[in-house]
């Protein structure tokens, strides 16, 4: 088999409902963004050669457990998505195996997990996500979350951070 090419049509469709079904998504995660990573993945994943039946179910699965940005246990986000979706492809009978190198990539991609991505694999779920945070959507994006969480937009004696650390915990702006 290909390993370039997706293992099986059905699978989108299945993890769709998954995620339709079992998570509870906020202003920057929700299935568009699912979407727009897994079409990123997908680019990157025939530029590079990275392995799809690895790629495909990370990129999909990665924000299967959503832990709010205001949460302590934000930094186990990944790693909780990573067992989330060890489970629902043993459930579902992925048959591709991969388990490991699927559960690295999930829990690599997320920024405040701070876990290195040591596989081509992990590498290209972690780029497509942080590829999402970029440019117009980007910017909407972090716009959107600082708003559902109530946010100041901005420091008024300081919007730049010139004299002060950046909180983006207070702050939107600082997020930038």
């Amino acid at each position: 088999m290909d390993s370039s090419k997706p293992p099986d049509s059905s699978w989108p469709v299945l993890f769709r409902a998954l995620l339709e079904k079992h998570t509870v998504a906020d202003a920057a995660h929700d299935l568009e963004h699912i979407r727009r990573v897994v079409t990123n993945a997908r680019r990157l994943t025939d530029a590079e050669g990275a392995d799809w039946r690895v790629v495909m179910p990370a990129a999909w699965l990665h924000d299967c457990v959503i832990v709010p940005k205001s949460s302590p246990d934000r930094k186990l986000a990944s790693r909780l998505a990573a067992a989330r979706a060890r489970e629902w492809l043993i459930e579902n009978e992925w048959p591709f195996g991969k388990l490991e190198e699927i559960s690295h990539a999930i829990e690599a991609h997320g920024f405040s997990a701070g876990i290195v991505p040591l596989t081509l694999e992990a590498k290209v779920v972690q780029d497509a996500d942080r590829l999402d945070a970029l440019g117009a959507v980007g910017l909407a994006r972090t716009l959107m979350l600082g708003g559902e969480l109530r946010r100041t937009f901005y420091h008024i004696a300081d919007p730049f951070c010139e004299s002060r650390e950046a909180d983006d915990s207070v702050y939107t702006l600082d997020h930038l």
